[in-house]
């Protein structure tokens, strides 16, 4: 995947979002994995996109009504067949991590993209949702030098006690093989 100087992905699908603003002089060096669906549980709705967007019809289901008023975003959001939408240039500060720290670091928003992975807390995630996030992850690694595997972390990692995505049903292992197993070929063979 190619990412561009503005930090957009040109292999993804780019969506209108309001809730972003200006980084502060801050370097990209966090990337966080989260998982959505709206309504829980329901997957291919323009939910997601709506509530990005600031947009969205919270009569349109009773969970939304705790969504009034709510400015959030994400960078990305991967669906369930792997296809890939940005809503916030990475150079830009997308709205996803809310209340967090890093390493003692408050604001994670700050210095940090937010991946969405369309799912819940206790689903499991499709091949080509990893495939896709693998391949993300790999370029985003490549272009934000401060990025590294021990800087990729849920949001429960961040905001433990408040958030649990993207949960149990994520397989790091399986991610992390995939990003990083080509890297450890290239080592293997010098």
């Amino acid at each position: 995947m190619d990412i561009d100087d503005l930090g957009v992905c040109k292999q993804a699908q780019q969506l209108p979002c309001s809730h972003y603003d200006e980084r502060p002089q801050s370097e990209v060096s966090l990337l966080v994995i989260h998982c959505i669906s709206l309504p829980e549980g329901q997957y291919s709705t323009p939910y997601i996109d709506d509530l990005f967007a600031g947009q969205i019809d919270c009569q349109a289901h009773p969970s939304f009504s705790s969504l009034a008023g709510v400015s959030v975003s994400a960078h990305c959001l991967i669906d369930r067949d792997g296809k890939l939408r940005q809503y916030v240039p990475f150079t830009q500060r997308a709205w996803h991590a809310g209340v967090s720290q890093f390493e003692g670091r408050q604001r994670c928003n700050d210095f940090s993209i937010g991946i969405e992975l369309e799912g819940t807390d206790k689903s499991t995630y499709t091949q080509a949702q990893y495939l896709t996030l693998a391949q993300l992850t790999k370029s985003l690694l490549r272009t934000y030098p401060h990025l590294n595997r021990q800087r990729i972390v849920g949001h429960s990692d961040i905001a433990p006690g408040r958030k649990t995505d993207p949960g149990e049903g994520f397989d790091w292992e399986h991610f992390f093989d995939l990003t990083f197993a080509q890297d450890c070929d290239k080592l293997k063979s010098t």
